[in-house]
């Protein structure tokens, strides 16, 4: 178990005044087994007022309404929590979903239904004949190890690319130009599980090293914005998978929120208005202090550098109570409003 403090500074920058509509703000990491909230705070900058609410996943949600001009618009998420990654061994999966195909037990099917519902059109099935490579070799259709070729295959077969437009690429689309970003690579992932039948659901949350982590107390900057997604077997409940890392559940990951696709997992979602000169410059900063250490670190993974900037008034805080992939882009611009 680790205890971090988490700081998550986005900047926004306007060529001249602008009027922002309501922000929909996801920084606040839902509790649970292991991860355990100890603390949490918001600051805006123009001044906000900030109401919570629950979305249809159960994720906090900030609402942020602002009042008059501004040409700048900061974010500043601070979060203390308690970390305690996952157990070395995956909890036994239920025998009869251990090999491809199964069915839901019917207790849990209408509730997973969605999850395993494909979301993006594949007229050619060029997803589901990309996954099924994975069902050959050592393992066949075992489940757990095919779900581990999938994940390793996406990392080693496409190359990872950041991108600054805004939205998800189609899973379909990453196949087709070899590559994309974590958000991409995650949604990719998803798909290819629901075409085996499989619940599987999206994560947005952090990328953190503790193997290169600075001193207790000290701060690291060894952490990213970064997305994931999570896969539904019985017997082991949610388990997550990083394809553009490689690897199963870990410390390294940091969930903030869960989501049936990534459109309803964006980080920061908002609109202004302004002219249609108007420009947008946005920067992103996350920077991590380990105020006490696991007692045994994972082995090291290599790190890239991120961009960044300060902070004035405050908005009410919520109630109290990775070979690592580059950074994720930073979240797009709000978009303009017509």
């Amino acid at each position: 178990m680790r205890t971090l403090e988490i700081v998550h500074r986005t900047r926004y920058e306007y060529s001249e005044p602008v009027t922002l509509g309501d922000h929909r703000l996801m920084f606040r990491p839902r509790d649970s087994h292991d991860l355990r909230l100890l603390h949490t705070g918001l600051v805006i900058e123009p001044v906000a007022q900030v109401r919570w609410i629950h979305d249809p996943f159960g994720n906090s949600i900030a609402i942020a309404s602002f009042e008059g001009p501004t040409q700048v618009l900061e974010l500043v998420s601070t979060i203390e929590l308690e970390h305690f990654g996952i157990p070395p061994e995956l909890p036994p999966i239920e025998e009869f979903a251990r090999t491809l195909p199964f069915s839901y037990a019917s207790e849990e099917a209408p509730d997973l239904a969605r999850y395993v519902e494909r979301s993006y059109p594949d007229p050619n099935s060029t997803v589901a004949t990309w996954t099924k490579q994975f069902m050959e070799g050592e393992g066949g259709n075992e489940t757990f190890s095919l779900l581990k070729r999938l994940c390793m295959g996406i990392q080693e077969k496409l190359t990872y690319a950041m991108r600054f437009e805004i939205g998800t690429q189609v899973p379909a689309l990453t196949l087709e130009t070899g590559g994309g970003t974590c958000r991409d690579y995650a949604l990719l992932m998803i798909e290819c599980c629901r075409s085996l039948g499989l619940a599987a659901r999206f994560i947005t949350g952090y990328l953190y090293d503790p193997a290169l982590d600075s001193a207790p107390g000290e701060e690291t900057t060894h952490a990213y914005p970064h997305a994931w997604m999570e896969v539904y077997l019985p017997g082991a409940g949610w388990v997550e998978f990083d394809p553009t890392n490689g690897i199963i559940g870990s410390e390294r990951l940091i969930r903030v929120a869960v989501a049936r696709d990534p459109e309803q997992a964006m980080p920061i979602k908002g609109t202004f208005t302004g002219s249609s000169e108007v420009t947008v410059n946005a920067t992103v900063e996350v920077k991590v202090r380990t105020l006490s250490p696991a007692p045994t670190p994972q082995a090291p993974v290599a790190a890239a550098p991120v961009p960044l900037d300060p902070v004035p008034s405050q908005a009410p805080s919520s109630p109290e109570p990775a070979p690592a992939a580059p950074p994720e882009a930073a979240p797009a611009p709000p978009v303009q409003a017509l």
